[in-house]
């Protein structure tokens, strides 16, 4: 009996300018049965360019690049290719890098300390549709879109009481569970309403859910945990 061949892989593009950090990243990744390394590159613009040849399922970018940071090529890599899923991995976690990585379409961000289990989980998240931040990092960014939010908008006009609600409880990192436990609902229809939520919202993650209330004023600091 012939064994699986590799077409169930996740296929993977790994952006470092530093050769030590990303031929050690792409060697621990290809030790995983599910993932497949297709190709490294050394700056944003080679990125771009392997990106689109390559269309590889999740692309790991690092934020400072030469030629094209990070977030430009993450620009470019989703107009050329836009099922592929970002994920940006840096050594900071300035709020204008992790704000500038979101809004240009990355999927993930994350720190270059993450533990090897972390990331490999995070590139099976985002190639299952998730979104994943550093808790950190994604802190800063949702403090600092409460600061910034311009004309508060009416929820109601988008999002009913209950659904309010449940964003509400989701901002604050509680799961499904316990919403259901808080609003005395069942957990299906938790998920349920966390559906209907991301069809308004036009987004399919629980954090691009409360990125969007922050810009449009639903959601403000006293919301976040």
């Amino acid at each position: 009996m012939e064994m699986k061949d590799d077409i169930d892989k996740i296929r993977v593009l790994v952006a470092d300018d530093h050769p030590s950090f990303r031929e050690g990243l792409s060697r621990l990744l290809m030790e995983e049965n599910d993932l497949e390394v297709v190709a490294n590159a050394g700056d944003g613009e080679e990125a771009v360019r392997l990106a689109t040849e390559l269309l590889p399922d999740v692309a790991i970018i690092d934020v400072a690049m030469p030629k094209l940071n990070g977030i430009e090529a993450t620009k470019q890599i989703k107009a050329a290719c836009p099922n592929t899923a970002i994920l940006i991995i840096s050594a900071y976690d300035y709020e204008a890098y992790v704000l500038g990585a979101v809004e240009a379409g990355a999927k993930g961000y994350l720190l270059k300390n993450v533990r090897v289990r972390e990331l490999v989980a995070a590139i099976r998240a985002l190639h299952a549709g998730e979104t994943v931040l550093d808790s950190d990092a994604a802190q800063k960014v949702f403090v600092r879109l409460a600061h910034t939010t311009g004309r508060v908008k009416k929820a109601q006009q988008v999002l009913q009481q209950r659904e309010l609600e449940v964003l509400k409880m989701t901002a604050k990192g509680l799961s499904n569970n316990e919403i259901a436990q808080e609003l005395s609902l069942s957990v299906r229809t938790v998920q349920t309403h966390l559906v209907n939520i991301f069809a308004k919202l036009d987004v399919s993650s629980r954090t691009e859910a409360v990125l969007h209330a922050l810009r449009g004023g639903w959601l403000t600091l006293d919301d976040l945990p």
